[in-house]
């Protein structure tokens, strides 16, 4: 009888907690956070003074441009969700206080929301670069790298922080490697 009652206890308690846990992710999605991954919103170009527009003086043709002009595969742009981004920002300001346990259960909490999202991976790989942890963190980041099919902009990060993590090993010549495959994937 006592276990059953303890069996009880336990139980209630977990459905709280994921009650709480619900509550609490609706809460975090309603939350407007800038995303740290989203580029910079480019400036408008001003016309050029006094000149009008230039119109075309034959109609445009309709035919497709070749096929070295057409992009090989489609492209992806990884972002995070506002969860996520909640968490990673919780993360980053816990690993700024040098609570490095408690900033990857952040990030491992938003990783459990988002787990095929390679920008999580990237923020993981980080904090254990911070920690000290580089052959970690050069593991996170080839998991990141196999992850973000068809995002260049995902997978240049993905290779510099293995760049870092090779070069804070002394491998020097492998991290120069992974800088310029970094350097191809960056956008232009």
């Amino acid at each position: 009888m006592i276990r059953t009652l303890a069996m009880k206890r336990t139980l209630a308690m977990k459905l709280t907690l994921a009650v709480l846990s619900i509550l609490a992710m609706g809460a975090l999605t309603a939350c407007n956070l800038p995303n740290p991954y989203e580029p910079p919103p480019s400036s408008p170009v001003p016309p050029p003074s006094g000149e009008p527009p230039a119109v075309p003086t034959q109609p445009e043709s309709q035919t497709p441009p070749p096929a070295e002009q057409q992009p090989e595969r489609p492209t992806r742009e990884y972002q995070l969700g506002a969860a996520s981004r909640a968490l990673v920002a919780q993360a980053q300001t816990q690993a700024a206080n040098g609570d490095f346990a408690t900033a990857a259960g952040s990030i491992e909490r938003a990783l459990r929301i988002e787990p095929s999202n390679p920008l999580l991976w990237l923020e993981l790989g980080k904090l254990r670069q911070q920690e000290g942890n580089f052959a970690q963190a050069e593991s996170l980041g080839r998991k990141a790298l196999s992850l973000a099919t068809g995002d260049a902009r995902a997978q240049s990060l993905a290779w510099g922080l293995i760049a870092e993590s090779l070069r804070a090993r002394g491998r020097a010549v492998q991290a120069r490697e992974a800088e310029q495959r970094a350097a191809e994937l960056q956008p232009r």
